[in-house]
């Protein structure tokens, strides 16, 4: 099973154990039909948190009802935790022109492939996406002087990786 990494659980709302969920998918949404969201504790392993209901704060936040948590102290315990989805869910929901939806793609500089992309983060003049090579996480930064083209039917991005760049990864 493949989860992507959606946003974080910021804060607890109200006294009913209500969470705000920030969220990069590039849409408002109500997560509809998705069971359960997935909090990794420890690393790789994903423990689901069910979902009793939800409402759109606004187009990155979405409020939250998890199943056994129903006051803001068991709610504060889980703030500020990642937030993930099983693939499925995940392409449900992401916007396809959100950064986000980039993750799963082959990241491809000239004829070489580097690696799926497993993470990406918005900054404000590009997206830095996370890579696994040779065994480390690298940061790739693509913006529109490196970016060649988007392959979506392939889930391919190629790149123009500056010289050096990967070199300090291994």
């Amino acid at each position: 099973m493949q989860y992507f990494k959606i946003g974080k659980l910021a804060a607890s709302h109200g006294l009913t154990g209500e969470l705000i969920l920030q969220h990069s998918l590039g849409k408002k949404t109500l997560l509809k039909d998705v069971e359960a969201i997935f909090i990794e504790q420890p690393k790789d392993n994903f423990i689901p948190h069910f979902i009793e209901k939800t409402s759109i704060k606004s187009d990155t936040e979405t409020y939250i009802k998890i199943e056994g948590i129903d006051n803001k102290e068991v709610a504060r315990k889980i703030t500020p935790k990642d937030v993930w989805l099983q693939e499925d869910d995940f392409n449900k929901h992401k916007a396809k022109a959100a950064p986000i939806a980039l993750l799963g793609y082959e990241l491809i500089d000239g004829n070489t492939n580097l690696g799926a992309i497993i993470e990406v983060n918005e900054m404000p003049h590009q997206i830095l996406c996370t890579i696994l090579y040779k065994g480390n996480e690298a940061l790739i930064p693509i913006h529109e002087a490196n970016l060649i083209k988007m392959d979506d039917k392939n889930k391919k991005v190629y790149v123009e990786i500056p010289d050096g760049l990967l070199e300090i990864y291994g």
